[in-house]
């Protein structure tokens, strides 16, 4: 009983590369004895590998055997001893193997290798179910990066990857991928009363972010989600692109709401992609010299040309040229967005 239990720690021990390589030279050692044993029953190497492969796996299609009492002895002892043995080992460490990486997967353990992809880091198990559908929703094939500190993922989702850790720490940060990310998205800690406390919390994340930028040269586009909008000054040395006020804007759409009945509606139907007339980015045509010229054939193929992507105010400088790096939004369905994207 020693003896096994010594046995089985030392097989646990063993690499699956190892056992793999074990197995192969136990393959090609007994094929290769069988065929200098027995030239007649396997007249090449390839038919006693054969042989020796379907009896390992227990497959025995019967094609070959061995017809001498020493080759039939040299397989009961060696063969069946080893062979068999050393194949359930390697089946058992590929199992073993692949339980290990679903497991690590599911505790956020894994190194996230894709490009392309979007991070969210701190959102609630509502919050990614909404991200996620509004992505699948829009057409985007690409994965999400989830960070949180916790022990498993918030979300199940096969275009979700976890990475479990604080996300104020470079090493995390960097197992996500961050540098290949198209965006970084901080939520706010909604666990959190005191919004201080919280846009401190989102600071220190921004912060961590745009250190990674400069120390490797490389723009990652952040996005913020604050609690007050007089924090934003706050933000200004992190170089944060977009802020999301999460308790204002939802006062100050109740407001609109109360003093202009309907416009809730509007918000509404402007972020989620899922019903009529939706806000999509296009780009700048080259014969589209002025905003006036964009404007008026854009209305024509049924959309409105609302922002350049810094102001709302194209509308009073419509003979204003338009810069050839500027993004432009409108506001049509996807019909007319694919018709558009599609002319040049």
């Amino acid at each position: 009983m020693w003896i096994l239990q010594k046995l089985i720690s030392k097989i646990v021990k063993v690499s699956l590369w190892q056992v793999a390589g074990g197995t192969v030279i136990v393959i090609a050692l007994f094929s290769l004895i069988m065929q200098k044993i027995e030239p007649e029953t396997f007249p090449r190497f390839i038919d006693s590998v054969w042989w020796t492969m379907t009896t390992i796996v227990t497959v025995g299609y019967g094609d070959y055997f061995p017809k001498s009492d020493f080759g039939r002895i040299l397989t009961m002892v060696f063969l069946y001893t080893f062979g068999i043995g050393a194949m359930g080992i390697m089946i058992g460490k590929i199992f073993e193997s692949l339980s290990l990486y679903q497991r690590r997967k599911e505790e956020g353990k894994l190194t996230y290798a894709g490009k392309d992809h979007y991070i969210l880091i701190g959102s609630s198990q509502d919050k990614l179910h909404n991200v996620l559908e509004e992505i699948i929703s829009s057409g985007h094939k690409t994965d999400i990066v989830v960070i949180d500190n916790a022990s498993k993922s918030p979300i199940d989702h096969e275009r979700v990857h976890f990475v479990s850790g604080d996300p104020a720490e470079e090493d995390v940060l960097l197992r996500a991928n961050i540098l290949e990310s198209k965006s970084v998205s901080i939520f706010t800690d909604d666990k959190m009363e005191l919004s201080e406390y919280a846009d401190g919390k989102t600071l220190l994340i921004a912060s961590r972010v745009e250190h990674i930028s400069k120390q490797h040269e490389k723009s990652i586009y952040t996005i913020v989600e604050i609690k007050k909008e007089k924090h934003i000054s706050l933000f200004e040395h992190a170089n944060v692109d977009e802020f999301i006020l999460s308790n204002e804007s939802v006062s100050r759409l109740m407001a609109h709401a109360a003093i202009h009945h309907g416009s809730s509606k509007l918000f509404k139907q402007l972020l989620s992609k899922a019903d009529g007339d939706n806000l999509y980015e296009i780009v700048k045509k080259p014969h589209w010299n002025t905003y006036k010229d964009a404007a008026i054939e854009l209305f024509e193929m049924g959309a409105t040309l609302i922002s350049d992507g810094s102001s709302l105010d194209i509308a009073r400088r419509p003979n204003d040229r338009i810069p050839e790096n500027a993004k432009l939004f409108v506001i049509c369905d996807e019909q007319t967005y694919t018709s558009i994207a599609g002319t040049h």
